[in-house]
C-alpha cells in the first residue's frame, strides 16, 4: 500500500501543501510560510489575520486600509511602495465624528462597521452574528446555507431537509421568526417614547 499524498495546492505559490506543512484559514489551503500579509510580508497566524475577497492582511494593515479609505481599495494590495499622490487623506476628527455607515446587519439589524463587517448576497453581517440559526454554528462563506434570509450551516440545512423531504417547514420558522422579531422591533420602538416620558417627569 502506498501513500499517495495530499491534492490540497497553496492559494499563494499554487503547489501542493503536504499535512506537515498545510495552514487552512476561510476553508482555503496555504503553506505555513505562504501565509503571509500582502502588504507587508510578514508571516500571519490565524489568531492575527484578516482577509478581504481572499487577500490576507494582517491585523495593523487591514486596520490601517479601512481607517484610510472607509473602503476595500485594490490600490492597497499592491504593496509597500506608492507614491504620495497615490495615497488617500486621513479624514480630519471633526470629519469622523460626523461620517459613518447606514449598513445594518441583516441578523441583528444593528450597524455594521467595516472592520467587523462580512458582504454576502448583498446583505451585510457582523463577523460575529454570521452563524448557523439552527445550531449557532460558526460560518465561512464557503460552508453556509441560506434560505429565505435565514442563515444555516450546509449540515444542519441538509438534515433539516431529510426529516421532511422539502423545506416548506423551514419556510414557515423563517416567516415566524421574521414576524417574532418585527414584533420585538415594534415593542421596543413604542415603549421608547413612553420611556422618554417617564424620564422627563
Amino acid at each position: 500500500m502506498s501513500f499517495t499524498g495530499t491534492q490540497d495546492k497553496c492559494k499563494t505559490c499554487d503547489k501542493t501543501v503536504h499535512f506537515i506543512d498545510l495552514l487552512t484559514a476561510d476553508g482555503v489551503s496555504y503553506h505555513k510560510t505562504c501565509f503571509k500579509c500582502t502588504h507587508c510580508k510578514g508571516t500571519l497566524s490565524i489568531s492575527s489575520y484578516s482577509s478581504m475577497d481572499g487577500v490576507l492582511y494582517c491585523k495593523t494593515h487591514f486596520e490601517q486600509l479601512f481607517k484610510e479609505t472607509g473602503t476595500f481599495s485594490k490600490k492597497f494590495q499592491g504593496g509597500a511602495s506608492s507614491n504620495k499622490s497615490d495615497q488617500a487623506k486621513a479624514p480630519s476628527k471633526l470629519s469622523s465624528a460626523f461620517s459613518g455607515t447606514q449598513d445594518k446587519c441583516a441578523a441583528c439589524q444593528k450597524t455594521v462597521y467595516p472592520l467587523e463587517k462580512m458582504t454576502l448576497e448583498g446583505e451585510s453581517y457582523h463577523k460575529s452574528c454570521f452563524k448557523c440559526s439552527h445550531g449557532g454554528c460558526i460560518l465561512t462563506t464557503s460552508s453556509y446555507a441560506a434560505l429565505n434570509g435565514i442563515l444555516y450551516c450546509k449540515i444542519h440545512f441538509s438534515q433539516l431537509f431529510k426529516e421532511k423531504g422539502s423545506y416548506n417547514h423551514l419556510i414557515q420558522t423563517a416567516q415566524k421568526k421574521n414576524e417574532a422579531a418585527e414584533a420585538a422591533t415594534n415593542e421596543a420602538a413604542e415603549a421608547a417614547p413612553a420611556d422618554a416620558g417617564a424620564a422627563a417627569e
